[in-house]
């Protein structure tokens, strides 16, 4: 057996042990991860929500069109994956929603309370924003939800 042979096969070894410790000392910090909670926090509180995340181009495009509901505590999290100017509308959306706009370190930037159902009007961000969470029509004025409020969320840059 060659020199080369017993030197790849250790550094293959090697790689190979390395990626298990890795994968044990990192399982941890991925099983407690959990995208489908945000919290919103207030003066007046912190308020928990489900969230469903949506971040490729496809599900941002659908996001919560044709839904009859959602729940008092649920939302849905656009990620955009990067700070930019966005819009938003509500043509074939059938409930009417709160549409927080937030900025990649979680700040709120605006909120459009009350966004109506089967509207084609652009709901613009006012500036650029990582993220947009929809909430049922209402909540944010319910929380006390105002610019300058934060989002915690585990895409959050922290």
């Amino acid at each position: 057996m060659s020199w080369n042979c017993i030197c790849w096969g250790r550094r293959r070894f090697g790689l190979f042990a390395a990626g298990v410790l890795a994968a044990v000392f990192l399982w941890p910090a991925f099983a407690y991860a959990d995208e489908t909670r945000a919290t919103l926090v207030t003066d007046t509180g912190s308020y928990d929500f489900t969230v469903e995340v949506v971040d490729t181009p496809q599900s941002r495009a659908k996001g919560l069109m044709y839904r009859t509901d959602l729940a008092p505590d649920a939302g849905m999290l656009f990620d955009f994956k990067e700070e930019r100017e966005t819009a938003f509308w509500m043509q074939n959306t059938l409930i009417g929603l709160d549409m927080i706009f937030i900025r990649a370190d979680g700040t709120v930037r605006t909120v459009h309370a009350n966004a109506i159902p089967h509207d084609t009007t652009s709901i613009p961000s006012g500036g650029p924003v990582q993220f947009v969470l929809e909430i049922p029509a209402g909540r944010a004025a319910e929380i006390g939800l105002k610019p300058g409020d934060r989002l915690a969320h585990d895409r959050v840059v922290k």
